[in-house]
């Protein structure tokens, strides 16, 4: 290869990883395995996805809104009282 070459490759490969790195982290949604530090720092629309996830996973129906709100009041109150932030929010009591 010549020297015009290799430089060209290594701009290239340079460039595929800071484009890589550049963009946001995409968070994968663990359901009922989400920590409760992680679910707490998380947005409403981002909690309602684990606990929609969480009571798939275990055989539910998608929740209905009062059911989905019931669990997270349910799961935040757990994660910030006798939850400690590695504990995960299937653990919390819920339907």
């Amino acid at each position: 290869m010549t020297y015009g070459t290799t430089t060209l490759l290594s701009v290239a490969a340079l460039a595929a990883i800071l484009s890589g790195c550049s963009q946001v982290e995409e968070v994968t949604n663990q359901g009922g395995d989400t920590s409760c530090e992680d679910y707490l720092a998380a947005d409403e629309a981002q909690q309602n996805e684990s606990i929609t996830k969480m009571l798939t996973d275990e055989g539910k129906n998608e929740p209905a809104n009062a059911e989905l709100a019931g669990t997270r009041l349910s799961v935040t109150t757990y994660c910030q009282t006798v939850g400690t932030p590695e504990s995960t929010i299937k653990e919390a009591p819920h339907l």
